[in-house]
């Protein structure tokens, strides 16, 4: 395994996680999204503007050098704000991004195990996130529990019981 460490995320970590969401967005090798796309999408920018709010929670992976190489956070969202994986109020929705070149080495799944511990800490009985269709990382999510709840459009969405 690589060598990396998880550290909680700050205030400060807003920047990088804007990089994280433009990193989940741009999965796919052949269909890149410019970050001005990807960052002025309603969807994405709701996953990190106003970064930390009281409720929001997250990690960010560091390497050797304390330079941060991925994160993981969640949102409370209302129904009525624009999100990819929200399922219902007062569950939180995971947003994960891993730079490429740090992927499949376990930095994804050491975020999602301290997030995922952080929201049954803090007494959520569910975790959602959303995965579009072909995404290598969705092995990776029913690999830790996650399952597809729906499916709309190229996106499936998927919960994790954390009780």
């Amino acid at each position: 395994m690589a060598d990396f460490t998880i550290r909680p995320a700050v205030v400060s970590d807003g920047s990088f996680l804007a990089d994280m969401v433009v990193e989940a967005a741009n999965w796919r090798a052949d269909a890149i999204r410019p970050r001005p796309a990807v960052l002025s999408d309603p969807v994405y920018r709701n996953y990190i503007a106003g970064w930390q709010r009281p409720a929001d929670r997250g990690f960010v992976a560091v390497d050797e050098q304390e330079r941060p190489i991925g994160a993981a956070w969640f949102r409370l969202l209302a129904a009525d704000v624009p999100a990819h994986g929200f399922v219902a109020a007062g569950v939180p929705e995971l947003i994960i991004g891993v730079r490429p070149v740090w992927r499949a080495q376990g930095v994804g799944r050491a975020l999602i195990r301290a997030l995922t511990d952080v929201a049954r800490a803090a007494g959520y009985a569910r975790l959602a996130l959303s995965v579009e269709h072909g995404n290598f990382a969705e092995g990776l999510y029913r690999s830790e529990g996650f399952a597809v709840v729906a499916s709309r459009g190229n996106r499936d969405t998927m919960v994790r019981l954390l009780g």
